[in-house]
């Protein structure tokens, strides 16, 4: 699983949202799917929520395509570097060396222990090309948080994410346009673990 560079918009929309079509976007020939995945990721960070306070997420993945750990990392506006590191047996409670390593500045010596538990139910449809390449990814995500050992129902909430393989502003810029035409906001938060922590008694 190779690290890469994570570039995507992110919307907020309502229980009721219908997807819209994508044949307006630059280099649109098909779609495919729309496929469902379950995935369940637990997120893992400092007493205090260092790793979450410079913007960093790591997480552990089960489900989907891409399930492993994932540490994401600031790159630049609208981008991420995303490092991998697959799953392991009995892996659940320690994060691989190279992600540690990773952090370890942030972390400051204090140890990584989990502090969310989140599963989504995605359904991904993806926007492709004459050649069959892949233009962009749109998850529709169904997603159910809660802290660790929080008790209580947990926070449910319904977003879209437009990832795109490498930069493509105009495909961006025309996935959005569909989107916000169709009834989607903006999200009010760059992450799902960010939408949690801001979220009282959750």
């Amino acid at each position: 699983m190779a690290d890469h560079l994570e570039i995507e918009q992110k919307f907020d929309v309502d229980a009721g949202f219908t997807l819209p079509g994508f044949a307006t976007v630059p280099g649109y020939a098909s779609v495919s799917g729309p496929v469902t995945h379950h995935l369940s990721a637990t997120y893992y960070d400092t007493p205090g929520t260092r790793l979450a306070a410079s913007k960093i997420t790591l997480r552990r993945r089960t489900g989907g395509t891409d399930e492993g750990w994932h540490l994401k990392l600031p790159a630049s506006a609208g981008a991420r570097r995303e490092i991998h590191e697959p799953l392991m047996a009995g892996d659940e409670g320690q994060v691989p060396e190279r992600l540690t390593a990773h952090v370890a500045e942030v972390a400051g010596g204090l140890p990584l222990a989990p502090i969310a538990l989140l599963s989504t139910e995605r359904t991904l449809t993806t926007v492709r090309g004459p050649a069959g390449e892949v233009i962009a990814e749109v998850a529709d995500d169904e997603v159910a948080a809660r802290r660790e050992g929080a008790p209580g129902a947990p926070l449910r909430w319904r977003e879209v994410e437009v990832e795109v393989p490498r930069e493509s502003p105009a495909v961006l810029a025309e996935a959005a346009r569909l989107l916000l035409a169709a009834g989607a906001r903006p999200a009010a938060k760059g992450s799902k673990l960010a939408r949690l922590l801001d979220s009282p008694g959750k």
